[in-house]
């Protein structure tokens, strides 16, 4: 319904604790926002690995019981955001296999770019895929492996690929976490008393009380067991390229992020977004939840109040029931109600994080307007969106990216508002701070730190639901 990116997956990870696959559920919980299509959790008793996946939210596929069989001290779990042609528990994660390595559970917040390469190659060489999903990849590739010990086996499969993939991967007696070279996808390490602990963002560590320690480090593989805590650093140098979307939008506001407080960062991005683009207005209204922050940061240095003008309805299902066409504008009416007694007869500024297409924007701006708005101003707390991102977000084509083939004026009609400007890129660094260099823009810039597939409609998310031959996690 809303014209936004969106981040594909969450993982977490615990070794050590005797309620493994309960912490799991509420970290999964925690890490709602970042995938809702699936959730699974897999759990190690140190003889057995066992599993549960199922369609829906975290809350509606897990229950007690299913808790309850999924016994051990150690378990890693997944949600995520189906991108790729349909969605279906096919592609659900975790996915386990058994191998001559043993039994191995896997969980992917990334996409592989030479996912096809590798699996082109691994088929002409026998293997039998049972998912479209590129994390499979790496379990071929682990399976066929030649290496003496489960480690090393490891390191030879995650080395072969390339692109963004945090992994958190279970066998029967360990845990493992994984990262890229470039660190594209966050990963943070914590503890829970003597228990150690593996998720997407720390938000997932404050709901089960764990300590935030560091963040695993890009190009290291974390291998935890019952005798110690490795590290294993086995890829070549590489540039730092850490997703700046993640604080423009993916992230829970209040988690850290990349050793950033997402909140700060989002409030600075408003804050920055007021000295550039100020505009003479009433009020700062942000449109829920993601522009929150920034119009904050917009409000207080403006000097321009904040109201909230725009309530969402935070229990809207998956899927509801459309009724005839003469309801205009319904799929964001049933998300978002305006508040005129705070938005008539007002010069508002609106405050958003992102333009995609430009649709939604379109409708929220109408929305606004007919409950009394005199002008609508609209700000976007990060830069023109103009390249689509490979390393593990659902983005369209180029085509279909409004800043990247109109104009900013043209933008301004197409949405019908007063005026809009976004936030230059410069700001949006200065707000991540002083590591600008270590974040990829690519999606702001189109210049990409690792190099994509010519056929562009072979990875992006959206394309796939005509070519369905590859999904990405």
């Amino acid at each position: 319904m809303f014209d936004k990116f969106k981040d594909e997956c969450g993982v977490f990870g615990i070794f050590g604790d005797l309620e493994a696959a309960n912490m799991t559920y509420l970290g999964l919980y925690a890490l709602q926002h970042r995938g809702q299509e699936s959730a699974g959790i897999a759990a190690a008793d140190g003889r057995q690995v066992r599993i549960s996946r199922a369609m829906g939210y975290v809350a509606d596929t897990f229950d007690g019981q299913t808790l309850a069989g999924l016994p051990g001290s150690t378990a890693i779990g997944h949600v995520r955001y189906s991108t790729a042609g349909e969605s279906g528990l096919l592609n659900a994660q975790p996915i386990l296999i058994d191998c001559a390595h043993g039994q191995i559970a896997i969980c992917h917040n990334g996409n592989l770019v030479n996912a096809r390469e590798l699996r082109d190659d691994l088929v002409r060489r026998g293997s039998i895929f049972q998912s479209n999903s590129d994390t499979e990849v790496i379990l071929h590739l682990y399976a066929r492996s030649k290496a003496s010990n489960v480690d090393d086996a490891i390191v030879e499969s995650v080395t072969q690929v390339q692109g963004a993939f945090s992994l958190v991967m279970l066998m029967r007696d360990r845990l493992v976490a994984v990262r890229d070279p470039h660190g594209f996808r966050p990963l943070a390490l914590g503890r829970l008393g003597d228990a150690v602990v593996i998720c997407s963002e720390t938000c997932a560590m404050d709901l089960i009380g764990a300590t935030y320690e560091r963040d695993v480090e890009p190009g290291e593989v974390l291998i935890v067991s019952a005798d110690a805590v490795r590290s294993i650093k086995p890829f070549p140098p590489a540039p730092l390229a850490h997703c700046i979307f993640e604080h423009v939008y993916f992230a829970r506001p209040d988690s850290y992020v990349f050793g950033r407080s997402v909140n700060e960062v989002r409030t600075d991005l408003g804050r920055i977004l007021a000295k550039e683009q100020a505009v003479a207005a009433d009020v700062v209204v942000p449109v829920p939840d993601s522009g929150v922050c920034a119009a904050m940061g917009f409000a207080e240095q403006s000097g321009v109040p904040l109201r909230i003008g725009l309530i969402r309805n935070h229990y809207v299902g998956r899927t509801f029931i459309q009724p005839q066409a003469s309801i205009r504008h319904f799929g964001v009416k049933v998300k978002l109600n305006p508040v005129r007694s705070v938005l008539d007869g007002m010069r508002v500024i609106l405050v958003d994080d992102s333009i995609v297409r430009g649709t939604t924007s379109q409708k929220i701006v109408k929305m606004v307007r007919a409950a009394g708005a005199k002008e609508v101003h609209l700000r976007i707390s990060c830069p023109p969106t103009i390249s689509p991102c490979f390393y593990g977000v659902d983005t369209p084509r180029t085509s279909e990216l409004i800043a990247a083939t109109h104009t900013l004026n043209e933008i301004r009609e197409f949405v019908e508002a007063d005026s809009v400007a976004y936030l230059s890129l410069e700001g949006l660094l200065s707000a991540v701070g002083t590591e600008r260099s270590a974040y990829c823009s690519s999606c702001y810039t189109g210049r990409y730190p690792v190099a994509i597939p010519s056929d562009e409609s072979s990875y992006l998310q959206l394309t796939l639901k005509l070519d369905k031959t590859e999904a990405v996690t």
